[in-house]
């Protein structure tokens, strides 16, 4: 039952380390204002933190979120759970919330693969795409880029979003149309049994349709149980436009299992994209770029104005994209103030830490 949720030898590793007395192991499937849902041995109840747990953890973004594994304890006969621990994670996904607090809020976990989502029609957007990797890239993630709502450009159209793609990535891209069905199928048949996948993009691009498309098209229902396949009923969605554009619809993110035995996290849709990755994770988002920069003349280059920069003068011929290349600058730079605000807020809170120790030895505490 675990194994088909994704508990497989890398988290059966860390099963010893997890272990508590009397308590088992379930997989986080939603997190709603506080609430989770948790999947187990005996199917998907209700959990809460333990004080503990709730309490102790040095930030929000350890605490549980959906695909991780936690150790749990049932009660009321198995209809409710404490959440006790959370496993270590294999792969995050994460951005910086909204504003400058710099904060990190985590968006799933153990995900093996996601699928960018963008519509070929008012959505396309290289920057935003280039963000999207960059998060991938740092939180060890393989990304796919899925382009939506074929049917709303000529095959001509296509054609150039695609080539705009393959010079931002040579990540794989499957083009599909869910009013046709295009495409459909090459998405089916990427999905494996236990893997665990996520969709990622703006609101309106198609995720929960497109979700619903490969829930009623895939055979096999009668292997899930009642809680199962009531998680199977069409998701809300609303249609588009007149333009063609979506609208918001998913309000949480929830895992589900796909009838062929695939799990897929469906997410709200994102306005900002915020990074928290390191200059290392941006690197790996602009794979281009890294291997050009292996040409510098110096290791420490920044590629901005330094003498024998082989990507400045990569863009200089025309070679890499000028808009590419500043969009790269720009990542890098958010990345080195994420990762100054979030020292900044360390020493904050460890001040703030001596502070109340102070007050509570003068109280007599």
């Amino acid at each position: 039952m675990l194994q088909s949720w994704g508990f497989d030898q890398w988290f059966a590793a860390h099963a010893a380390e997890m272990f508590m007395e009397g308590c088992g192991f379930a997989r986080v499937c939603a997190v709603d204002r506080g609430g989770y849902r948790i999947r187990g041995e005996g199917g998907e109840v209700p959990a809460e933190l333990a004080g503990r747990l709730a309490y102790h953890v040095d930030s929000a973004a350890d605490l549980p979120c959906v695909g991780d594994w936690v150790t749990v304890q049932w009660h009321s006969d198995g209809t409710a759970a404490i959440i006790h621990r959370v496993f270590p994670r294999r792969t995050v996904l994460r951005r910086k919330t909204a504003g400058d607090g710099g904060a990190v809020q985590m968006i799933a976990a153990n995900i093996d693969t996601a699928f960018i989502v963008q519509s070929c029609h008012y959505d396309f957007n290289p920057g935003r795409l280039e963000r999207y990797l960059v998060m991938l890239a740092d939180g060890g993630v393989e990304p796919v880029v899925v382009l939506t709502k074929t049917d709303l450009v000529t095959p001509e159209d296509l054609g150039n979003l695609l080539a705009v793609v393959a010079a931002v990535t040579p990540a794989r891209v499957i083009a599909l149309s869910s009013v046709t069905g295009a495409g459909l199928d090459v998405l089916r048949q990427a999905l494996a049994p236990g893997r665990t996948y996520c969709l990622l993009g703006s609101s309106g691009v198609g995720k929960t349709t497109l979700l619903n498309q490969l829930t009623r098209g895939q055979a096999g229902a009668g292997v899930l149980d009642g809680q199962a396949l009531a998680a199977h009923a069409d998701r809300a969605t609303r249609a588009v436009s007149a333009t063609g554009e979506g609208t918001h619809t998913t309000t949480r993110r929830q895992l589900t299992m796909l009838d062929g035995g695939a799990l897929v996290v469906d997410t709200p849709g994102m306005r900002e994209v915020g990074t928290v990755a390191a200059a290392e994770g941006v690197d790996a988002g602009f794979a281009d770029i890294a291997l050009l920069a292996g040409e510098c003349r110096y290791a420490d280059c920044r590629h901005e104005h330094e003498a024998g920069c082989a990507v400045r003068a990569a863009v200089d011929r025309g070679e890499l994209s000028a808009t590419h290349y500043r969009n790269y600058l720009k990542l890098r730079k958010e990345a080195e103030f994420s990762k100054m605000s979030q020292l900044d807020r360390r020493r904050k809170d460890k001040a703030f830490g001596k502070l109340v120790k102070s007050v509570k030895k003068h109280m007599g505490y």
